[in-house]
């Protein structure tokens, strides 16, 4: 057994995004056409009409342009405004269907129980979480390399067990959320050639906080990509830190964990 349920958006507790009327602004996109986009989804004309209305009139903008009479017998266009809400529609619905996958495997159906809701909540307390997509697997019989791309285009490599692979159901081109601790974070103000450490990411140092024995880092590695490191307050002034300083955030790869 297993749970299934549609996405329904509501405006004002009134009904507005159904899985119906996404599959008519689908067809509205792909034929340009009410009609025909009526006889694709199917439905009928008149009910296709009331839909597009009730998207307009729920909506603080219009949805979806009509252009009536003329040679083509009118037609319809998405708005860029239709066009954002059908892209994050989609992006909620494929959420929505992996939270219902979550809390099938986390439901005893047998007793009709959860397992363990307390995991639906769970926060994690390492600073460093990354959104990245898995370019590469490659595996032996117990553990794989998790080839890493990030959103600035740096690779980053994670070692996980096999059978890690198989409980997230990891594939290639899958996002992924590479998660590491502050204090597993190493800073070298020159890419170490020699160093065993799989990851070594291009950072610019974005702030300094010192206290009696610690130093935070806080790396930039791109625009909306920040890391933190925890050092000690004597390999920070060893190393000279300095604010906007060019340096290697190094991580070991059997140090990031995947989240998906």
């Amino acid at each position: 057994m297993e749970f299934e349920s549609s996405l329904t958006l509501l405006n004002s507790d009134t009904p507005f995004l159904l899985e119906k009327r996404i599959k008519l602004l689908e067809a509205i996109k792909q034929e340009g056409s009410i009609s025909k986009a009526a006889k694709l989804v199917p439905m009928s004309y008149k009910t296709a009409w009331e839909a597009v209305d009730a998207m307009n009139n729920l909506c603080s903008n219009l949805v979806v342009k009509k252009e009536t009479g003329g040679k083509g017998g009118g037609g319809a266009t998405l708005t860029l405004y239709g066009e954002n809400l059908l892209k994050t529609y989609c992006i909620l619905e494929k959420e929505h269907k992996k939270f219902l996958k979550s809390l099938t495997k986390l439901t005893d159906f047998h007793t009709g129980n959860l397992k363990s809701l307390k995991r639906f909540a769970m926060q994690i307390s390492a600073r460093n979480q990354i959104v990245a997509i898995i370019k590469e697997i490659i595996e032996d019989k117990v553990s794989a390399n998790i080839i890493l791309e990030t959103k600035s285009g740096q690779t980053m490599v994670s070692n996980i067990s096999k059978n890690s692979i198989d409980a997230l159901g990891l594939k290639i081109e899958d996002e992924i959320i590479a998660i590491f601790k502050s204090n597993n974070v190493m800073i070298a103000t020159n890419e170490l050639l020699g160093l065993s450490a799989r990851n070594k990411l291009k950072a610019k140092i974005k702030n300094l906080t010192f206290s009696d024995v610690s130093c935070e880092v806080q790396l930039d590695i791109s625009d909306d990509e920040i890391l933190t490191s925890i050092i000690t307050k004597q390999a920070a002034l060893q190393l000279d830190l300095k604010v906007n300083q060019e340096v290697f955030a190094v991580i070991k790869s059997s140090d990031i964990m995947l989240g998906k």
